[in-house]
């Protein structure tokens, strides 16, 4: 059974999704584009970090930074390799907008990889199927022509 739980970063269950996606980051794109967060800086007060678990297998992770503006910044989502293709990062992103619409973030926002870095390709594709659009420097960001972001607006549930 899939769930999503609160987990800490700096785990040992979490170290191999983290390294795969420090690894990932780094070699995807210029390293002065590089946004990815280390496992302790997750820990942070204003971020928030959930895990992919089947059964007590971690599969993946994904996480929200509180940022001043209102709104939210997806950071982290990663799902390892041999559990891609069944959805799980689709799952992740639905959870952190429910947490966000949840909290009365105004939006979620992310900065990914732009068009001519085909390693961020299925990201950007799956963030436009849900709802994101592509939007100017987020919130502690500047233009980067490697850099693509994206926000979704939220309405909160009634």
């Amino acid at each position: 059974m899939i769930r999503i739980c609160p987990a800490d970063p700096t785990s040992d269950a979490l170290r191999p999704v983290l390294e795969a996606h420090v690894a990932h980051s780094r070699s995807a794109g210029p390293a002065e584009s590089n946004h990815t967060l280390q496992p302790d800086e997750l820990t942070a007060p204003d971020i928030r970090f959930w895990a992919i678990l089947e059964d007590d297998r971690v599969l993946g992770c994904g996480a929200l930074k509180a940022l001043p503006d209102g709104t939210a910044e997806v950071k982290s989502v990663h799902v390892l390799p041999q559990a891609r293709g069944r959805g799980l990062a689709r799952r992740m992103m639905a959870h952190l907008a429910e947490v966000a619409r949840s909290e009365s973030f105004t939006a979620l926002v992310l900065e990914t990889g732009a068009a001519h870095l085909p390693d961020y390709d299925a990201a950007r594709k799956l963030h436009e199927a849900l709802g994101y659009g592509y939007c100017g420097p987020i919130f502690g960001y500047h233009h980067d022509p490697n850099s693509a972001f994206m926000r979704l607006g939220l309405v909160p549930r009634s």
